[in-house]
């Protein structure tokens, strides 16, 4: 028998990891646009989001809706990849 939270991808993840992940993938830049938020517009930092998203409900429920929408999506190589224009020919 499963338990609820072996299904929830936010279970045992701690709001810090879920935030690296998402600047690791989208940069500060791209997480101001998708979430729009002080702490991730001007002088971000991890630090700085933390604190802000552990004191502000609302805002910390779009990170985390966020983070569970880019696991759906397929992650695309960074534009100076070598391989950002490949498209798995033969």
């Amino acid at each position: 028998m499963t338990s609820h939270s072996d299904k929830d991808p936010l279970h045992g993840l701690t709001l810090e990891a879920l935030l690296i992940k998402l600047e690791a993938r989208y940069g500060w830049e791209e997480l101001a646009k998708r979430v729009n938020i002080n702490c991730f517009k001007s002088d971000p930092s991890i630090k700085s989001s933390l604190k802000f998203l552990r004191r502000t409900p609302w805002a910390r429920k779009e990170v985390e809706d966020l983070y569970l929408a880019s696991l759906d999506e397929v992650a695309a190589p960074p534009a100076d990849s070598p391989w950002g224009n490949w498209q798995g020919k033969k």
